[in-house]
């Protein structure tokens, strides 16, 4: 949702000297900080790169085992295997569809070096859990939170919990930047190594050079940092995020209050209680016996005119990079493969209302009960 205030924003960014290395980056980590109450933030290029980063700066690398979920994106695999150390994929909970904590847990080897989190379509992860697995077998903690703005967990909000959370920027995320992304973190010196290596390994950022162009190059580092034209639109869209994320948890009622009893499907665990969801959009998955009917349903929707998706078209074990490197079978991961062949995600983005909820309430019912009679 690209408002005025962002199109004026980008346009006095444009007649500034200055687009990158600049004051609006500088602004916008400390707006988001603020926001999400982190006490350290820097933006980076994308999601990706600030996942890659950070296991890049805590030194995971060849030989290394990382535990990540197999229903995710996968730049959350991406991200481990760019350093050179080996993916562990663990199943979902069929409940959630986040990672499966008890099998994380029995997936610990002495090579394990890490855990990637992944707060799937914003329900949090119990992060209680994963962080007191964590300490006791001396893990890192990345949090993937690309689809976790608004997403908390006992009043504490995502990436917030491990040694750092990662967040996007992306087109279709709860805010844009157009791309980009955000690392938090409550650890100060590592938010300061993540800093350096986010911008060549240099030693003085431009507006910290005494003599210009006078630097030097401590250590190995990554061209990954944000412009200032999209440091101007994440400043504005974070203003917004409170009226955004409202209007998604009223859209994300309507749907849940509609579909909780339609027989033909099955709804995630609502989040409750400690468990706030940032609630990315609303899944609905049919039952294995009808997987082969998810298109018809998606194409009888979609001519009605609601628009849906897939998060995501397969486990990654089972993409064919993944699947021919580690040989993984469906069988290995059979929540993640349910989840991926017979969820249907509809929207709750704020440039919906409750009346277009109904609208689509409506159509999956009738579609269902069409389809799969």
């Amino acid at each position: 949702m690209i408002e005025d205030e962002e199109r004026a924003a980008v346009m006095a960014a444009l007649d500034d000297p200055i687009l990158a290395h600049g004051p609006r980056g500088r602004q916008f980590e400390a707006d988001f900080a603020a926001w999400t109450e982190a006490p350290e933030a820097l933006t980076v290029s994308s999601c990706t790169a600030g996942l890659h980063l950070a296991w890049f700066t805590c030194g995971i690398g060849p030989g290394d085992e990382v535990i990540v979920p197999a229903q995710t994106h996968t730049a959350t695999v991406h991200a481990v295997v760019y350093t050179g150390a080996t993916p562990v994929f663990v199943d979902a909970e069929r409940h959630t569809g986040n990672i499966d904590i008890d099998a994380l847990a029995a997936a610990i080897t002495p090579k394990t070096r890490g855990i990637a989190v992944v707060h799937y379509l914003g329900m949090p992860v119990d992060m209680v859990r994963i962080m007191d697995i964590a300490k006791a077998n001396d893990l890192f903690v990345l949090e993937d939170a690309a689809l976790a703005i608004g997403t908390r967990l006992d009043g504490v909000h995502a990436g917030l919990f491990g040694d750092a959370g990662v967040f996007s920027f992306y087109p279709v995320k709860h805010m844009t930047t157009a791309e980009g992304g955000m690392v938090v973190s409550r650890d100060s010196d590592l938010a300061d190594r993540l800093r350096l290596r986010k911008a060549f390994g240099v030693d003085r950022a431009m507006h910290e050079r005494k003599v210009p162009g006078i630097y030097d190059v401590v250590t190995l580092g990554y061209n990954f940092r944000m412009n200032e034209l999209q440091a101007a639109i994440g400043i504005e869209q974070v203003k917004k995020l409170d009226r955004f994320l409202a209007q998604r948890r009223a859209n994300f009622e309507v749907l849940d209050s509609g579909l909780r009893d339609v027989s033909e499907l099955t709804l995630f665990d609502r989040p409750e209680g400690r468990f706030v969801s940032g609630h990315y959009c609303f899944n609905v998955m049919l039952d294995t016996a009808d997987a082969d009917k998810r298109t018809d349903v998606i194409q009888t929707l979609n001519a009605r005119g609601i628009g849906t998706s897939v998060h995501y078209p397969g486990p990654v074990p089972q993409t064919t990079y993944y699947r021919d490197q580690f040989g993984h079978t469906p069988e290995d991961h059979p929540v993640a493969n349910w989840i991926s062949n017979c969820s249907i995600a509809l929207p709750v983005g704020p440039h919906l209302d409750e009346s277009h909820m109904e609208t689509i309430v409506a159509a999956v019912k009738d579609v269902t009960s069409e389809v799969l009679s």
